[in-house]
């Protein structure tokens, strides 16, 4: 019987003495991303879910004993680029995963205004990342997730501290950390709000770009 380690001999070399070591992994099966939207689909004559029964019933009668699984991707209709590599992002796949945190991470360092980067917790201003405490990115990434709205200054307390934590601001006090929070925002300080008698507001403007991350998995259709 042939020794398993020759398989892996470079021409010319003589096979190593002990045999090779067994892989601590092997594959259990492979992903297919077919890049493909509906209207596409039906100027094609078919559909989606079509397709995936064909693609099932040809796995079949291959290989019997093969599992199959399908997800549908979904995407914003506005999102650019090839319809594969937007799938293999929507369904989280990992190296389109890396690949586009490693293009957002490049693009944030170079943009100009300010980047509310909630996915890192961090705040980027004109390219230089803005030295907030904790808390005083708990208190933005607040406002931004509700922006446009109003938030009362019982509110922010309530949510961003704990019930009988001896550094918790009183409805006043909450003041003073707004002002710190703005202090380091620079000249983008107008982005958190002051409504007179009422609380704050994150406004948005053309200088500022709120960055959210991968978000959720795609839901499964088929």
């Amino acid at each position: 019987m042939t020794n398993p380690a020759t398989l892996f001999s470079a021409p010319g070399q003589s096979a190593p003495a002990t045999t090779a070591a067994k892989p601590s992994a092997a594959p259990r099966g492979f992903a297919l991303y077919v890049g493909l939207d509906e209207l596409k689909a039906e100027a094609s004559g078919v559909s989606l879910p079509q397709l995936v029964d064909a693609l099932r019933k040809t796995i079949a009668e291959l290989s019997p004993n093969a599992e199959t699984y399908a997800a549908v991707a979904l995407a914003p209709a506005q999102a650019g680029g090839r319809d594969v590599d937007v799938v293999r992002l929507a369904l989280h796949e990992p190296g389109a995963v890396a690949r586009t945190k490693a293009q957002s991470e490049e693009q944030t360092e170079a943009a100009k205004g300010v980047v509310v980067d909630i996915s890192r917790k961090r705040v980027i201003i004109d390219g230089e990342s803005a030295n907030l405490t904790f808390k005083e990115f708990e208190l933005l990434q607040y406002l931004v997730l509700r922006e446009g709205r109003t938030i009362e200054r019982n509110e922010l307390v309530g949510s961003l501290w704990d019930a009988g934590d001896e550094d918790a601001p009183g409805e006043r006090t909450i003041d003073v950390h707004v002002r710190r929070l703005r202090s380091k925002l620079g000249a983008f300080q107008d982005i958190v709000r002051t409504v007179r008698g009422v609380g704050y507001r994150f406004d948005r403007h053309a200088d500022v770009s709120v960055r959210y991350g991968a978000g959720a998995p795609s839901p499964d259709r088929f």
